[in-house]
């Protein structure tokens, strides 16, 4: 997200932008500066009158006195509104802020009418040096985390009175709080780049950009809720040891914490003061002022983690719509402690001090809240604070490791499929399930085993054909895939067509489809990419946005024998449906071969298959709580000539009990779950399966042994 303080542009110079950003806080402070806002003493806030005054004394002391032979407005005031600056002498201590009743608040807002005068005139000499430019810059930026401050502050005085006062009829803020999306967003890992760029404007925390290591992880893709608060609440979260740092843990015993700060249980239920006086607590709506410990303890009892800030950075450059709330709500906690970045260099000077000093023993959030002006936040800012402050508009976005259920729906459908397959004789599972991020880097190491031909023939087979079929395509066809995983073989039906107006991959994973779009689309820029996230055996009709050309159903990988007989044919059957009349299919079959041939390819030397099929165990313990114990079950490959099929068995080693939620299942040694079946075909089995759900083979095309085959149906 771009700052809206660059004073480069043309309509909006140095003195409008000045103007613009200045007036919003006395627009803020209106109705209350006259009494509400010009006295208090709280350890962390600072009064409203004493705001005004500071970012007027910050142009002042950066940019003003600068200038030669300069004289203050008020030697007085440089003691009385440094907030941190040892370089400038002595200061007024935070807490101690809301005990000077002098300068009157007329004498404030008189000092910031001088100081604006100054300004402007010394905007419109020109600022003739990078420097003078950055530190204009960084004043309307601080200025902006001052309007933001001014309501946290507010806030906080206002909770101090028994009488709940209202500091505004409703909240001020821009934007209505996002409705949750559900379900999880996964990434896959390896090397990024966080920070800022050199261009625009950062704070210099947020320099420079640099690389960093990620392992494969997830986002929620909405905040902790108040309602999940309260559950945390309800089961002792603020009374149960196990959850909690040590630090943390002392400040709940010393200070009594029992809930987020500013709530208050009450007879007909929880309610909690806000800008716009005492509330009930909005259960669906995020929680805030939770201290870092809070979110930490709250996380733990979740079986969840808080993101890295290099986490959320990567996610919210990545794909910002997949969630909600990302930078209009509240500040979200990070696992990630305040520290430079490699190479960091503080701003020049005096400013030195702005970020530099503060980089030990606090903690980063990222996002931005309800109350953060517009424009001011950025995907690489770094908000910071000490890990016990709650007066903050701060909040909680969960993290787990690895790929997670797409969605509450899929996870659900996970359940429902893991608990009917474990209870059927013999035990079976859906191969769909191998496909989180990690089954799918293991698949694809797969195809590239010696042992594994499918993969590779089918390459090699369709690089041979694809130049003809696509010649039957016509113009603006949509190229629909089902089952996506990586989409390389989908590049060779692209490469042969040059009219193709729309590319739908469908797969369950989101993280290898989201990967696999993003490369699409870089490769093929003038090509529509509109990835899916679904099961494929439940198809539904391209998005009007594909266009209306010819639909080319595309189903390579031999995944089609991955299905029973009758499945096999209810998915074309409801292909064509979606398709449409006249629209092709491109479907992969493997062929009856040698049973050595078919064993290895499933059962490879180097254990990379085992591995696959164990990690179906592993993505049950991770999304559904169970607790497999993935090394004490064997891989076995074993090829059916009666179903003409070769299947893989997960074989218990020794007898036990296995558990999801209160239902538990017991599987005696030898036992086995049976993860996938690979039924193997010929050219008559393939007319006959096509002709059964409405298609007719056109074509039918094997390759140089161990063969596959390509079909091309019609509807």
């Amino acid at each position: 997200m771009n700052s809206t303080v660059r004073v480069s542009r043309r309509d909006d110079g140095e003195i409008a932008a000045y103007r613009r950003i200045r007036a919003r806080l006395p627009r803020l402070a209106a109705t209350l500066l006259a009494e509400d806002l010009t006295a208090q003493s709280m350890p962390d806030a600072s009064p409203g009158k004493w705001h005004l005054a500071h970012v007027s004394w910050f142009f002042e002391a950066m940019i003003l006195s600068k200038q030669a032979g300069y004289t203050p407005v008020d030697d007085r005031f440089g003691r009385l509104f440094n907030s941190y600056y040892e370089a400038l002498g002595e200061r007024v201590g935070r807490g101690e802020r809301g005990l000077m009743t002098r300068p009157s608040l007329d004498e404030v807002m008189a000092y910031r009418d001088e100081i604006d005068r100054r300004m402007e005139a010394r905007l419109a000499q020109g600022l003739d040096d990078d420097l003078a430019r950055y530190l204009f810059e960084l004043g309307l930026h601080h200025e902006q985390q001052h309007q933001e401050l001014f309501l946290m502050d507010l806030l906080n005085l206002m909770a101090c009175s028994p009488l709940d006062p209202a500091a505004y009829d409703v909240e001020p803020r821009d934007e209505a709080v996002d409705s949750g999306q559900g379900g999880w967003v996964s990434f896959q890992g390896g090397l990024c780049e966080i920070g800022a760029g050199k261009e625009g404007f950062a704070f210099d925390n947020e320099r420079p950009a640099h690389k960093v290591w990620l392992e494969p992880f997830s986002l929620s893709a909405d905040l902790v809720t108040s309602e999940d608060w309260i559950a945390f609440i309800d089961d002792g979260g603020y009374r149960r040891v196990e959850f909690w740092l040590s630090d943390g843990w002392a400040r709940v015993k010393a200070e009594g914490w029992s809930a987020p700060l500013y709530w208050r249980e009450e007879a007909a239920g929880w309610s909690v003061m806000t800008l716009a006086g005492r509330r009930p607590v909005d259960l669906a709506a995020p929680v805030r002022h939770v201290s870092f410990y809070e979110a930490d303890a709250f996380a733990r009892w979740s079986g969840r983690r808080l993101p890295t800030e290099a986490e959320w950075e990567r996610a919210a450059r990545a794909d910002p719509a997949a969630f909600s709330n990302l930078t209009g709500e509240v500040w979200q906690w990070t696992a990630s402690a305040y520290a430079p970045y490699p190479g960091f260099r503080p701003t020049e000077g005096t400013a030195a001090e702005y970020n530099g000093k503060f980089m030990a023993n606090q903690m980063v959030l990222r996002g931005g809240a309800f109350a953060t002006p517009e424009g001011h936040a950025r995907s690489s800012y770094r908000n910071f604070y000490y890990p016990h402050q709650r007066w903050m508009f701060a909040g909680v976005r969960l993290a787990a490791d690895g790929a997670q259920a797409a969605d509450a729906e899929a996870r659900d459908a996970f359940r429902r499929e893991m608990i009917e397959g474990l209870s059927h004789r013999p035990r079976t599972l859906s191969p769909k399930w191998f496909y989180d991020a990690e089954g799918s880097r293991l698949f694809e190491e797969i195809t590239r085993l010696p042992e594994y031909y499918p993969t590779r023939q089918e390459a090699a087979l369709l690089r041979r054909v694809a130049p003809e079929w696509a010649k039957r395509f016509g113009p603006g066809a949509v190229l629909v895939e089902l089952g996506s995983g990586a989409s390389e073989k989908t590049r060779i039906v692209l490469d042969a067509t040059s009219n193709l107006a729309a590319y739908v991959p469908i797969d369950i994973s989101s993280t290898a489809l989201q990967a696999a779009a993003k490369r699409i689309r870089a490769d093929y820029p003038g090509l529509k990419v509109l990835p899916v996230v679904g099961d494929f055996e439940h198809l539904a009709p391209p998005s009007a946005e594909a266009g209306q050309g010819r639909r080319i159903g595309f189903f390579p990988g031999s995944t089609i024998g991955n299905l029973t007989p009758e499945a096999a044919v209810a998915l074309l059957r409801s292909s064509r449906e979606v398709l449409g009349e006249g629209s092709l299919f491109i479907l992969g079959v493997d062929l009856v071969k040698s049973p050595e041939v078919l064993v290895a390819a499933y059962d490879d030397a180097q254990g990379v298959t085992a591995a696959f099929n164990r990690n179906l165990l592993v993505r049950a313990n991770r999304e559904l709580g169970m607790d497999f114990t993935p090394e004490a079950f064997a891989h076995a490959a074993v090829w059916n000539a009666e179903q003409s099929r070769i299947e893989m068995h997960l074989r218990a080693t020794r007898s036990m009990t296995v558990h999801l939620d209160k239902l538990a299942f017991h599987l005696g040694e030898g036992e086995t779950i049976h993860t996938e079946s690979s039924r193997k075909f010929d050219e008559v089995s393939v007319k006959a399966m096509a002709e059964a759900a409405g298609w007719r083979l056109t074509a039918f095309a094997i390759g140089e042994a161990p063969s596959v085959a390509l079909a091309l149906l019609v509807a």
